[in-house]
């Protein structure tokens, strides 16, 4: 197995579990009582908060720039859409025929239907991306090749 490969096997199983517990804890809390449901948004919220402090740390210990770079962006995205949720979102809302909570509810919703879709979008980005790393790396592996095959 190629080095690129073996890397995308593990973000490939992460992903993965991600996935499985985001959909479980969907699925469960919807059939929950609320205080189940408050448990487990206490729960993933400790653990995106642990993922940012994961990511601030590898921003600072990376020795690449660009790899710097993506993660402050990630950062960065994270940090415009919670504001926008916080402040925005609810306020372009508003309607005189909801209260208050009505429009939080709605622009929350509204925000969960979105970050659904961008990690949808940051999956098919991802693919490009591991398919255009495993198209140069073949591409070096069979130059490699051609020039032994020509020595001989």
């Amino acid at each position: 197995m190629k080095l690129s490969q073996g890397i995308f096997a593990i973000k490939l199983y992460e992903l993965e579990q991600e996935y499985g517990k985001l959909q479980s804890r969907i699925r469960i809390c919807g059939k929950e009582n609320h205080k189940k449901v408050c448990e487990e948004l206490e729960k993933a919220t400790g653990e995106y908060q642990e993922r940012s402090l994961l990511l601030r740390q590898s921003i600072e210990d990376s020795r690449s720039p660009a790899v710097s770079a993506l993660g402050s962006i990630q950062l960065e995205c994270r940090r415009k859409a919670e504001a926008l949720l916080k402040k925005q979102l609810v306020r372009d809302l508003h309607s005189e025929m909801s209260t208050s909570k009505e429009d939080k509810a709605e622009a929350v919703t509204l925000y969960a239907e979105y970050a659904i879709d961008f990690a949808t979008q940051a999956m098919q980005y991802a693919l490009i991306a591991a398919l255009k790393a495993i198209d140069l790396q073949m591409s070096e592996e069979e130059q490699r090749e051609d020039k032994h095959d020509e020595r001989k």
